[in-house]
């Protein structure tokens, strides 16, 4: 007899570089969150006449922000001058910090390198000084206004400024006084096999095993950076393609879409303007890149009652202090369309975040976030979506049917210790359509994830997000990467109402290897069970996937 997953219906949603040479000193008592260095001068090795004096920021012992910019300061923060000492070490963005500053230029005596004990004046391991003689700058009794700093964006780009100096000469980096930016690039290659499939899903599917084999199931290309005002403006441009979507025997290509164009404005210390295609501000699963997340696909719940990308205006804004994020978006998608404005349907959209409870060192939080999207119902709605792996036919549809309305709620819920997260999501849409009897569809997933290596996601406080796994060791630097295993239980029922667009339970497995922070090799075991027009299926299935990003 088949063992079925429990019921939705008896499932509570819950709570729940290099340099350092002969430099060995105590690290001082005190810990800073942020330590920011002021006054550095920076050489590029393979332009060796070119110079910069830049900022850094150090964040919960990572790498942050390289800048010729100045940084505001925040309370409590360590600010440091080194008055033009010239920095030592490989600037990597997003991991433990490790460099060192000199007081004297190695490049026109040599004896500088062979006695750091002497001439270091600053060190950084892992994140931790391990030497200071720099001064400490005491803005705030001059006068200065201690201000938020970064982009302000409620989305942020991977990267607003190359910070890898060394690499400032690669072809896909660039600086200039009025614009700087990076191209970007990511390619995914999937594999999906199938273990088994029962009568009723063949039944209501067809036999699965003509969608077995390989694909390309992600290629996008982007250019992002900032325009260098005295507050920077950040820019993205991404176009994307699911190339090769039947396999890779196939020659035929999938049109290329403009995936992401906006522009973020700072509209002051802690609020930003996005304007352009972009993501909803609603669902921390939807909010966050998918390629980043423990599981290779979305939950079935956010893929069908929720849009990838659309066209519009959000308006956001933080409290670092109370961690919390808000943000309001305007979207009408006609610039992707035939039609017109009026043709369209407009749709507004708000989120709020809050972190209720957050340890000392932040190692341990509690996030809690609340969404809301209203949609005029004049282009009338259709839920659908396969059962969380790519090459499939619709598992549940409710079939294109007019509205006069769309109204959805979104509740999250994540905890993270460590390693360790475990995140949870609810969605419910309701349509105003008297003929269907005003149905209402909704959905839930809990997702655990725990990186075995023990590298811990940051919370980003600007978004009410987290990030992707840091890799502290990888393997081309002598580790073993970041290993994470990961299980999700979803939920979805599209009946209700006039409607019978079917119900779908997922049970997933995951496993994921960060080779590096631009290389991933993971996998991801499906156990499927659907009901749809009164038949139920069962089927099980695996896909592999490599991941490659243009460092």
């Amino acid at each position: 007899m088949t063992k079925r997953l429990p019921s939705a219906r008896t499932i509570q949603l819950f709570v729940w570089v290099v340099c350092f040479f002969c430099i060995c000193h105590t690290a001082p008592a005190q810990e800073y969150k942020r330590i920011i260095v002021r006054n550095v001068k920076m050489v590029d090795l393979a332009k060796e006449e070119q110079e910069r004096i830049v900022q850094i920021l150090i964040e919960d012992k990572k790498l942050n922000l390289v800048t010729e910019d100045p940084i505001p300061r925040q309370e409590n923060d360590l600010v440091l001058d080194a008055e033009e000492g010239v920095l030592m070490g490989k600037l990597e963005p997003d991991v433990l910090a490790s460099f060192m500053i000199l007081s004297e230029d190695p490049r026109s005596d040599f004896k500088v390198l062979l006695d750091t004990n002497r001439y270091a004046v600053f060190a950084l391991y892992h994140g931790d000084i391990q030497r200071n003689k720099l001064a400490v700058l005491d803005e705030t009794a001059s006068g200065e206004k201690v201000k938020e700093s970064g982009w302000l964006a409620y989305i942020p780009p991977s990267m607003a400024v190359p910070t890898n100096y060394l690499d400032s000469s690669r072809w896909n980096r660039w600086e200039h006084k009025y614009i700087s930016g990076m191209i970007t690039g990511a390619l995914a290659l999937d594999r999906t096999s199938w273990l088994s499939q029962s009568g009723g899903s063949t039944g209501l599917y067809g036999d699965l095993n003509d969608s077995e084999g390989g694909e390309i199931r992600a290629l996008r290309l982007g250019v992002m950076g900032t325009l260098n005002f005295s507050t920077p403006w950040v820019y993205t441009f991404t176009i994307a393609s699911n190339t090769f979507d039947k396999g890779f025997e196939t020659e035929d290509l999938d049109t290329i879409v403009l995936y992401d164009y906006r522009i973020d404005i700072p509209s002051s210390k802690n609020t930003t303007i996005s304007i352009g295609k972009q993501k909803e501000p609603i669902s921390m699963e939807r909010l966050m890149n998918m390629i980043f997340e423990p599981m290779q696909e979305r939950s079935a719940v956010s893929d069908a009652l929720l849009p990838s990308r659309n066209v519009g205006l959000v308006w956001s804004g933080r409290d670092a202090e109370t961690y919390s994020t808000w943000a309001v978006g305007f979207f009408n998608d006609w610039l992707d369309t035939s039609k017109a404005f009026n043709e369209t349907a407009s749709q507004i959209i708000g989120r709020f975040t809050w972190v209720p409870f957050v340890s000392d060192d932040e190692s341990n939080l509690l996030h809690l976030g609340v969404g809301y999207r209203y949609s005029e119902g004049k282009e009338g709605f259709q839920f659908a979506t396969e059962p969380e792996m790519n090459k499939l036919p619709l598992f549940v549809d409710t079939g294109f049917n007019d509205a006069d309305r769309i109204d959805t709620l979104n509740l999250e819920l994540s905890w993270r210790k460590g390693p360790f997260w475990l995140a949870s999501e609810y969605m419910r849409s309701k349509v105003d359509n008297d003929i269907l009897d005003d149905p209402s569809f909704d959905g839930f997933h809990i997702t655990a994830s725990w990186i075995l290596t023990g590298e811990m996601r940051r919370y980003n406080k600007k978004n009410g997000t987290f990030s992707n796994v840091p890799v502290a060791k990888a393997t081309d630097h002598g580790g073993i990467g970041a290993w994470e295993i990961s299980g999700r239980y979803s939920y979805l029922d599209l009946d209700d109402g006039g409607i019978d667009g079917g119900n779908m339970q997922i049970a997933s497995l995951g496993l994921n290897w960060w080779v590096s922070p631009v290389f991933c090799i993971n996998m991801n075991y499906r156990h499927i069970e659907s009901e749809r027009d009164g038949i139920s299926g069962r089927t099980d299935g695996v896909v592999t996937r490599v991941l490659v990003m243009l460092e």
